[in-house]
């Protein structure tokens, strides 16, 4: 039989061992649903206290209950190791490594090329390498592809390469890995048929489409088009600020149209490490080619503005009280990037509170996911109890996440003075005078 046709039938018997490089936000709930799907699942990760965990059967993501890990280590179906040689013995491997920005704006690229170089050592007649990490489109062919054939292996006969976008949504309760469907672009014909046939066994519904590049294009317009939208609606916010009108009752009556409109929500800026940076890496892509992709920039720049008007809202109520930011006490509600997640990747709070401190403001924060988070300078800062007198000796209280554990009704009883960035205190009354975004 042919290396495809071994393959294949490894896949459908559950004989193929799989590996998955980066077992984080994104790739743990991959390797969970492979090890659900029968395989024997190995995960690479340079994070030596992941792999301990996962190998203790401990869950390190809030999505993923440590029963479910204790349950698929106890069956030897999930395992991890920090030794990417142990990879030799694994016939598909996903990779599912970070691709931030550098601060000037461009892809750092030195994750995946990394991941690259040390599956290509190990690489072997009859293994599917598919990349998941979000980038610009080319890269699957640019630097994953040629580091699979050094070796004399033939793309499509010896080795398939194939490119999925990851659509991990933290914290969604109801579209996982297993029913969020997966779209899967292959080097050639045969690289997407076998990577198809390895990912239908564990996704419900994959999405084959004809090439790399598109599949890696897919990632950036879904993302794309979020953080456009985004960027519209925080200018509306804006406008709607000057215009002495509400914006949330603006979108709340437009969302009543049931075609032609779907409602996007201010907030006090991007985080997470998809809206804020993937559309970038299309403009960092486009302006190689000297094209100048508008909307993305100046969604980017609405977007990330968003923490100094937020900072501007507070400047304004606290002078309606008669006092300056500088010796205010200010309360931060919420760190993580969104609702009822510990992920502060991007998270605008971190920019908010570095902007209050700048100016002078004695900054606390709560986050029930969050203990502790590293500000900018390094420093690392603790959360405090929610307490009523924390809320209340605040001099202004700033709603940054709206998580659902948060007893709203308490926070505006307690607290004197409310920067609500989320709308999170809607029809609620109390004494605290409440300031939307």
């Amino acid at each position: 039989m042919s290396h495809k046709e071994t393959l294949l039938e490894k896949i459908r018997e559950r004989k193929a061992k799989v590996g998955v490089v980066g077992i984080g936000y994104v790739g743990l709930p991959l390797a969970v649903e492979f090890a659900r799907a029968g395989f024997h699942v190995l995960g690479v990760d340079v994070n030596a206290a992941k792999v301990e965990k996962l190998n203790s059967g401990q869950s390190y993501i809030p999505d993923i209950p440590s029963k479910t890990i204790s349950e698929l280590v106890g069956k030897e179906l999930l395992s991890a190791t920090t030794d990417y040689g142990a990879l030799a013995e694994v016939d598909a491997i996903s990779i599912c490594v970070p691709t931030p920005l550098r601060k000037t704006k461009d892809p750092d690229m030195s994750y995946i090329i990394y991941a690259a170089d040390e599956i290509a050592k190990i690489a072997h007649p009859g293994m599917l390498i598919v990349l998941e990490s979000t980038t610009y489109p080319g890269t699957t062919e640019e630097l994953i592809l040629p580091r699979m054939v050094r070796n004399g292996l033939n793309v499509g006969q010896d080795v398939f390469v194939a490119f999925s976008p990851e659509r991990i949504d933290p914290g969604n309760k109801v579209y996982g890995v297993r029913n969020t469907p997966k779209v899967i672009g292959g080097i050639t014909e045969s690289c997407r048929e076998v990577a198809c046939a390895l990912y239908s066994t564990a996704i419900e519904r994959v999405i084959p489409v004809s090439s790399t590049a598109t599949a890696e294009m897919v990632k950036l317009l879904e993302n794309t088009f979020r953080a456009v939208n985004i960027g519209l609606v925080n200018e509306m916010a804006i406008m709607c600020d000057k215009l002495g009108v509400d914006v949330w009752e603006v979108i709340d009556a437009a969302s009543t149209k049931p075609f032609g409109f779907m409602p996007f929500y201010p907030g006090p800026g991007l985080g997470g490490h998809c809206i804020p940076i993937d559309p970038l890496y299309l403009s960092w892509k486009l302006k190689a080619l000297n094209y100048n992709a508008r909307f993305i920039e100046l969604a980017s720049e609405i977007n990330t503005s968003m923490p100094v008007y937020v900072i501007g809202k507070v400047a304004d109520a606290l002078n309606d009280d008669g006092k300056p930011i500088r010796g205010s006490k200010i309360a931060v509600l919420g760190v993580a990037y969104k609702r009822d997640i510990d992920d502060v990747r991007e998270s605008p709070a971190l920019d908010i509170i570095h902007l209050l401190e700048q100016k002078g403001a004695d900054v606390s924060y709560h986050d029930p996911y969050v203990p502790s988070v590293r500000l900018e300078d390094g420093r690392v800062m603790e959360s405090v109890e929610l307490s009523d007198e924390w809320l209340s000796e605040a001099d202004c209280v700033v709603i940054v996440t709206d998580h659902t554990s948060y007893d709203w009704q308490r926070i505006v009883d307690k607290s004197h003075l409310i920067v609500d960035t989320r709308n999170a205190t809607k029809g609620v009354e109390g004494a605290a005078r409440v300031v939307k975004l």
